[in-house]
């Protein structure tokens, strides 16, 4: 039986949790909990984009979209750079990028019923 502090990741590895590293994780969940935020993740995925056409593909308004991008830059999810009066964003790693692609697909075997994939037999 495991230790409640201890996390089981791939191949049964494991470590003890830290308190600082769980509030963290707990943190960037609730930020990927807004369907906005989750689609301008996924959306990022596909490559760096402006503000303007991240607004346009969510369709929403550039003030909000700006805010959520703020959200998720302070929170280390995206980095920007400026390119003249445009901003642009992409996803600061692939572990985002793994966290969004996660989220949706296990999203997507509840939706459509699909089995989920499991090593426990």
């Amino acid at each position: 039986m495991r230790a409640r502090n201890e996390l089981v990741g791939a191949g049964d590895w494991q470590r003890p949790l830290d308190d600082n590293v769980v509030a963290r994780a707990a943190e960037v969940l609730r930020l990927l909990a807004d369907a906005t935020r989750l689609r301008l993740l996924a959306l990022l995925a596909e490559g760096p984009q402006d503000v303007n056409t991240l607004a346009a593909k969510v369709d929403a308004s550039r003030s909000s979209v700006s805010q959520h991008l703020g959200r998720l830059r302070w929170s280390g999810l995206v980095a920007a750079r400026r390119e003249g009066r445009r901003m642009i964003y992409r996803l600061s790693s692939d572990h985002v990028r793994g966290l969004v692609a996660e989220a949706y697909a296990f999203a997507e075997h509840l939706d459509r019923d699909i089995p989920h994939h499991s090593s426990d037999a």
